[in-house]
């Protein structure tokens, strides 16, 4: 019985959540693959994993957050004031999204285009 896809086991967790983390999550997996062709999910440390010629971030949720962390964070320009959370680190940064937060579409992807170039920019 092969195991199954990073992509199923993703949309299982989605699932198993039943409450507004999963429409969070949700959402912010559909921006994160929308925002470049590249972007393939894994599924590492027991959650989704995005990459594109490296990590992009990773999604972790609790009981009242769900929080993405980009690998490489500290290194992006953050104009909209994204990141929220692990603001002292010095490679990653993170964003945690609670019940009531909205997700700035335009600038979160913005923010994976530039982890996604910044990548891509190690890579050569």
């Amino acid at each position: 019985m092969a195991a199954d896809s990073p992509a199923q086991l993703i949309t299982a967790k989605i699932a198993g959540l039943g409450d507004w983390r999963a429409d969070t999550l949700k959402r912010l997996r559909e921006l994160i693959l929308a925002a470049d062709e590249g972007v393939v999910e894994s599924w590492k440390w027991d959650g989704p994993v995005w990459e594109c010629a490296g990590i992009l971030c990773t999604g972790e949720t609790y009981k009242a957050k769900v929080k993405l962390t980009l690998a490489h964070g500290a290194a992006l320009d953050d104009p909209k004031g994204l990141f929220n959370s692990s603001l002292d680190g010095k490679v990653r940064r993170a964003i945690d999204f609670g019940p009531t937060d909205e997700v700035d579409a335009p600038a979160f992807k913005a923010l994976i285009k530039a982890a996604v170039t910044h990548n891509q920019a190690k890579a050569r």
